[in-house]
């Protein structure tokens, strides 16, 4: 693989179908295939990540794949494999404080401004939080509004509900429509 070259292949959840991406360095990038389609997905990270991308796999990947089978088992809280990401250093920041909360747990936007010391930067963080290409393994996820309502989340938000319960340890029901990876 070239320098600027990143490898992605198509993952299988119990929530539909994924693509990741990696460079030699670590994961970059985690998306839903349906959050636009594979194609639009790949576009905007070779525009983000200024690289080109071609099929095929790592050993990045492959741990990926594993720990996200062992999440959606409930056997894994907290992801290990190695990230390559690139963002502005706000989005940089707000990352590393979604890192920081507890598998189960949740913040506001507003909680996570003020931990960055930009109070009242709630859209601010909404809209870093919207740029992470590492949903799950970034657990964009675990943040709501002030209220404790869900919001915000480009997986769509059943899935961000799905994903909050299954870290709580609530027994989800079966998904219409969804089968669940038997590995």
């Amino acid at each position: 693989m070239q320098k600027n070259t990143m490898v992605y292949r198509n993952l299988k959840s119990p929530l539909g179908d994924m693509i990741a991406g990696a460079t030699t360095q670590g994961v970059s990038f985690l998306e839903w295939q349906d959050r636009g389609g594979v194609e639009t997905i790949l576009h905007r990270v070779e525009k983000r990540y200024k690289v080109s991308l071609e099929k095929g796999n790592n050993k990045h990947l492959d741990q990926l794949e594993g720990e996200l089978a062992d999440y959606f088992a409930g056997r894994l809280k907290k992801f290990e494999v190695t990230t390559d990401v690139t963002g502005t250093p706000f989005e940089q920041k707000t990352w590393e404080q979604l890192l920081l909360i507890p598998y189960g747990q949740t913040r506001s936007y507003g909680q996570i401004a003020s931990l960055l010391g930009k109070t009242g930067a709630d859209r601010a963080v909404g809209r870093a939080n919207g740029a992470n290409y590492l949903g799950i393994v970034i657990p964009c996820h675990r943040v709501l509004e002030a209220n404790g309502n869900l919001c915000g989340y480009g997986g769509k938000l059943w899935r961000k509900k799905y994903l909050l319960e299954l870290e709580q340890g609530v027994k989800t029901a079966a998904l219409p429509g969804l089968l669940v990876n038997s590995k």
